[in-house]
């Protein structure tokens, strides 16, 4: 199926994710780029050769050319311009974290369901070869019983961003935290059931580093941290009952070269020597995760519903709600 989208917004996700993504796709026709400001759609529009650039997002959504847009706002925006993408009659993935609540987002969903159109959460990670593959293994058995699941993702900002402004749903947690939640929720298959969390704060309010803990059904335990204050990190760490994958650039792989992950599979012993281990190195061919996205966004679209492994973003937002209430109730850190 062959999807014509728009891009409300000249975003740094859109130059680096999106705009390539869809170029990239075998499904997706990029028509048409909006900003607030004229001459920067126009700019973009000629470096991409995109046909067609505008000044404002409601005279992109009455183009009746466009069937699907893609939303990079900022988070407080998510809400708003779901509903009049939906309105529009234009199907909508939307950036994340979803929204600013579950409330919000269950009202997001409520909405497009009325209207007859899809929303999805943009987790373009999920449609790695990578991911797909590691699923898998976990699912095979091959480090036997998942037991664990380890995940960072942090990075240092830069004062000034909107993303220190808790009024746009700033924080670590919405931010880069939510990776590590949806991490885990994809290798389990499931939701959590109990949750733990502590968190430093900024002036403002926001966290600029969260630690969390969470249960599964089953007995699965997940620990994930992410912080605006740290180095860049970005890993998963799979445990279970008798080997490890190890997982580098978790959710950004690099741009050249495969994706690689680290299978270790522990020998039964007493001690902790490790050196009778069998490791095994996993390379995937490593895609435009953000096409295989968007041409599993045009999937959902055909099949009108969301298809493994999207994301539909209300179950997301549920655990990220009770994760920020848990912090919300520890003590802070000094």
């Amino acid at each position: 199926m062959t999807l014509r989208w728009g891009i409300l917004g000249c975003a740094r996700i859109s130059r680096r994710g999106l705009i390539p993504g869809i170029l990239a796709s075998q499904s997706g026709t990029l028509v048409a780029l909006a900003s607030r400001r004229r001459e920067v759609a126009e700019a973009w529009a000629r470096e991409f050769r995109i046909p067609k650039a505008v000044a404002g997002y409601e005279e992109l959504l009455s183009d009746p050319a466009i069937e699907a847009v893609y939303i990079p706002l900022p988070n407080e925006l998510h809400a708003p311009w779901t509903r009049a993408a939906a309105d529009a009659g234009k199907h909508v993935l939307c950036e994340k974290p979803l929204a600013l609540n579950a409330s919000e987002a269950r009202a997001m969903v409520t909405h497009c369901q009325s209207r007859g159109v899809l929303l999805m959460e943009a987790f373009m990670w999920r449609h790695q070869n990578r991911s797909g593959e590691l699923k898998r293994l976990v699912n095979a058995g091959r480090i036997g019983t998942l037991k664990l699941i380890r995940c960072s993702f942090s990075f240092p900002i830069e004062p000034g961003d909107w993303r220190l402004d808790p009024a746009r749903g700033g924080g670590a947690l919405w931010d880069v935290g939510c990776y590590g939640l949806n991490a885990a929720r994809f290798f389990t298959g499931l939701e959590p059931v109990a949750f733990q969390a502590v968190a430093k704060r900024s002036p403002s309010g926001v966290d600029l580093s969260l630690a969390a803990a969470l249960r599964f059904p089953g007995g699965v335990l997940a620990l994930f941290d992410c912080s605006f204050e740290q180095p860049f990190r970005c890993t998963i760490e799979l445990v279970g009952s008798s080997g490890v994958i190890d997982v580098p650039d978790a959710f950004l792989p690099p741009q050249a070269g495969p994706a690689s992950a680290r299978l270790r599979i522990l020998e039964s012993r007493s001690d902790a020597d490790a050196s009778s281990d069998q490791i095994e190195t996993i390379q995937c061919a490593n895609v435009n995760q953000y096409a295989n996205m968007v041409d599993a966004f045009a999937s959902c679209v055909a099949s009108g519903r969301l298809n493994e492994p999207a994301e539909d973003g209300l179950a997301q937002m549920l655990a990220l709600d009770a994760i920020r209430q848990a912090a919300e109730a520890s003590t802070p850190l000094p």
